[in-house]
């Protein structure tokens, strides 16, 4: 652990300029997954909802057969090797080896997660940043500004009951025009 600091709740997710969530919507280009890669491989677990959580099984089939682009193939690697909890009321089987079901509520897992030694916690579900930022359980946000107007999608801030303050700590570009703002609340 950092100098006996807990680990970090970080919600690191993509969104288009106008705040949908639309997974198809942004540009994902080599440097774009490359950040990605990096990110998983210094991550120690990394929660999801269902939907995204299936979504995201869509990098086992590149597991099995290469793109032969390095940024893909790596990012594959990447989110195959790192541990995965699942939240659902529906699914009884991951179908990944790296990934297993939750069986407590979520705030009681970020709270033994945080209490536990190792790499930082990531989050990459709306439905669980939103859950986690309505119990104040999220540390730092990550918000990938994709340089598109989706048009249509969901929110990624809908249904949140009170207002926080964040403060921004860093920024980072890309060559496609995309940002990430690095926040973190107030306390």
């Amino acid at each position: 652990m950092r100098n006996n600091e807990m680990r970090k709740v970080i919600a690191a997710f993509n969104i288009t300029i106008d705040g949908n969530c639309d997974h198809t919507a942004g540009i994902a280009d080599e440097e774009l997954h490359q950040h990605y890669t990096d990110l998983l491989n210094n991550a120690g677990v990394i929660l999801y909802g269902r939907t995204t959580y299936q979504l995201m099984q869509y990098w086992q089939t590149l597991l099995k057969n290469p793109s032969g682009e390095r940024a893909l193939d790596d990012f594959a690697k990447a989110i195959d090797k790192i541990p995965k909890i699942v939240f659902s009321h529906n699914l009884k089987n991951t179908g990944w080896e790296t990934a297993e079901i939750a069986t407590k509520p979520i705030e009681v897992v970020i709270n033994e997660l945080k209490n536990q030694s190792g790499k930082d916690v990531f989050i990459g579900s709306r439905s669980l940043i939103i859950q986690l930022l309505n119990l104040s359980l999220i540390d730092e946000l990550q918000l990938c500004i994709q340089p598109v107007i989706a048009g249509k999608g969901l929110e990624l801030f809908e249904n949140i009951k009170d207002r926080t303050i964040f403060k921004l700590k860093k920024t980072k570009s890309f060559n496609n025009g995309a940002i990430i703002l690095y926040y973190e609340p107030t306390k």
